[in-house]
């Protein structure tokens, strides 16, 4: 199981840490497995430092795609982009 560590930014860090944001959607240039801890470490990019803040959460699930092989005409997912839903 490792340890990683990624930048998020102060409004989404605050629904992580409340329990509203359930979910990471980040580019495919790392490696993470079910099991791992993703250590979200808060990054105010106006001032490009990190505050302080931190919150571990274990990977339980990891989904990955390619845009050129999703359902939709790649023309539709440039117009419309693509949206994330959390269940619970």
């Amino acid at each position: 199981m490792a340890i990683i560590r990624k930048k998020i930014w102060p409004a989404y860090f605050n629904d992580v840490a409340s329990g509203k944001k359930k979910y990471e959607l980040r580019l495919n240039d790392f490696t993470v497995t079910e099991g791992d801890t993703l250590l979200l470490e808060e990054w105010d990019p106006q001032l490009k430092e990190y505050t302080g803040r931190k919150i571990g959460k274990k990977v339980t699930y990891v989904g990955k795609f390619r845009i050129d092989k999703l359902f939709w005409p790649e023309d539709q997912i440039k117009e419309k982009g693509i949206q994330i839903i959390s269940l619970e």
